[in-house]
């Protein structure tokens, strides 16, 4: 009997069999628990993706930020945007909502967040190698081409797109209820495993080149001569180290947490007590796509300086719209007069 369980396949039981399988509750009526929850993250999602949408306007907007690198943190600020969306259809399909769930359409809940997962520390691996070849040469901006770059992020969203899929597709547990997860329990435990130690491994060889960049430019510094070109373009270069590596420890530290839950889930199954820390480590996960935009804004005053502007021309086209009056109202010339030179003054702080 306990043969013919780990062998036959689940492919015609719905969402619910696996959820009672692992002994995971769904709820089937609301609470207004559920509701503070389910508004509270929707807020917080709406925020993630205004503040980074506003991180990749001010990158293509700003001609100074049309390198590489700022190419490469405008995409980390698409993932992020990405986990947002991840999170609010997450929201959306939680709580007793989960019960009319298909299967596909659970998988399709999960792939988002591994999707944004993945291009988030594809992405910042790249940045990691961009800047450990940069930075040895002490130059502030990598020459990488810009067919390079594109082919570059392509690749990062195609490998995210991937990993999104594997468990739907090849790496669930439908045909061995044995290896079901207890925080995902459609997915297998070997998977989470697998997907955990990657990204956990990941992490550390990103410490270790930041580690082996700031070493090398703490003792590069020491030999720099004292002109001031040179000074400054040294200073701009560890500001910039300084930004990412906020960046990095921010998802690290939010990370983590979720990454070491998948793993003891992969590993202990129910005996990890998983579910009783999932909520919190999401909670924790959703913060670092707004902590970004946070760190671009207090460390990069060009960056500050370019969100300033964008915000001073979204108010001032709307102050302008309201007092801009109608057509029907101008009933002489002066008046017209007027509304033409209010329409024609600008703002200079919208000149980018």
């Amino acid at each position: 009997m306990e043969s013919s369980v780990s062998n036959a396949c689940y492919y015609n039981h719905n969402v619910t069999y696996f959820y009672d399988w692992v002994g995971k509750k769904v709820s089937v009526t609301w609470t207004a628990r559920d509701f503070v929850v389910i508004g509270l993250g929707l807020t917080v999602c709406l925020i993630v993706v205004l503040a980074n949408l506003m991180v990749m306007v001010a990158i293509f907007m700003n001609r100074r930020f049309h390198f590489p690198i700022y190419y490469l943190l405008g995409n980390m600020a698409a993932a992020d945007l990405f986990a947002g969306i991840a999170y609010a259809n997450l929201m959306l399909n939680t709580g007793p909502w989960t019960r009319t769930l298909t299967k596909e359409q659970w998988y399709i809940r999960g792939a988002l967040i591994d999707i944004s997962l993945t291009a988030s520390v594809a992405n910042l691996l790249a940045v990691a190698v961009e800047r450990h070849q940069t930075i040895l040469t002490m130059q502030l901006h990598s020459t990488m081409p810009k067919r390079r770059v594109v082919l570059l992020i392509v690749c990062i969203w195609a490998v995210g797109i991937i990993m999104g899929l594997v468990p739907s597709k090849f790496w669930n547990c439908e045909c061995s209820l044995k290896d079901c997860s207890t925080v995902a329990p459609l997915y297998s435990r070997r998977f989470l495993i697998f997907w955990a130690v990657l990204n956990l491994l990941t992490f550390f060889i990103m410490v270790a080149m930041y580690t082996h960049i700031f070493i090398y430019v703490r003792y590069r510094s020491q030999y720099v001569s004292q002109h001031t070109s040179e000074m400054q373009q040294r200073q701009t270069v560890i500001n910039l180290m300084k930004t990412i590596s906020m960046v990095l420890g921010a998802f690290v530290i939010c990370w983590t947490p979720g990454l070491i839950i998948l793993l003891l889930d992969g590993l202990l199954g129910k005996d990890s007590h998983a579910n009783d820390y999932e909520k919190f480590c999401l909670v924790i996960a959703e913060c670092n796509s707004l902590v970004n935009p946070i760190i671009y804004s207090l460390r990069d005053h060009e960056m500050r300086r370019t969100f300033k502007r964008i915000l001073c021309c979204l108010c001032w086209r709307g102050v302008a719209q309201q007092r801009e009056p109608p057509p029907v109202e101008i009933d002489s010339p002066l008046s017209e007069v007027s509304s033409v030179a209010f329409r024609v003054r600008r703002d200079p702080t919208c000149e980018m």
